[in-house]
């Protein structure tokens, strides 16, 4: 199975991505962040060279990033809740008792200290000690396509025995400490 997109597979994905958008629309309650979503979607497929905020913005026509920013950071939705109408969706259109779980760790660069879970660490993504996150995700493979299935953020103990620390950077306090290992155990279960 092969792993790289051509432009056939983004043209196949955009047209099923309308139908994906309806089984969760209706967790915005108003059009704008009902249409950021779709254009946020029509982004992470579109075939840009790198996916930001002003990338994404600017394949949706927007003229600055304020639109996207506020869907992911303002706007009251639950990231799980439309996560399980997305795995309904895959499970409907992937599933397979053949299928493939794949867990993967990425590093994502940053400069600040101020991000959740940022600290110099380990990143595969860079191949060294470099100061990152980390994201722990779980993918779900067949023959007929493959799709992101759970995403969870690391926090090293560093942060999770600084509560003050994760309390200014959006982390609630029943957040604890587990190992990548432990959190992609989780996911598959």
């Amino acid at each position: 199975m092969g792993w790289d997109v051509v432009p056939a597979d983004v043209r196949r994905w955009s047209s099923g991505l309308a139908e994906l958008h309806e089984r969760f629309v209706y967790r915005f309650n108003r059009l704008e962040p009902r249409e950021s979503s779709l254009a946020y979607m029509r982004g992470l497929i579109a075939p840009l060279e790198r996916k930001n905020g002003w990338t994404l913005a600017e394949e949706a026509g927007h003229a600055a990033p304020d639109r996207m920013q506020r869907l992911l950071n303002r706007i009251d939705w639950d990231a799980d809740e439309v996560l399980s109408d997305v795995r309904d969706y895959v499970i409907e259109h992937l599933g397979d008792p053949e299928a493939v779980l794949i867990v993967d760790d990425t590093g994502f660069l940053k400069k600040g200290v101020r991000s959740a879970g940022v600290q110099r660490q380990y990143s595969g993504t860079a191949g060294r000690t470099e100061n990152c996150q980390i994201g722990v995700f779980l993918a779900y493979a067949t023959e007929r396509g493959r799709t992101l299935v759970d995403r969870a953020l690391y926090l090293p103990k560093s942060w999770t025995e600084d509560r003050e620390r994760c309390r200014k950077a959006g982390i609630d306090d029943t957040v604890e400490f587990a190992t990548k290992l432990q959190m992609a155990e989780a996911m598959v279960d």
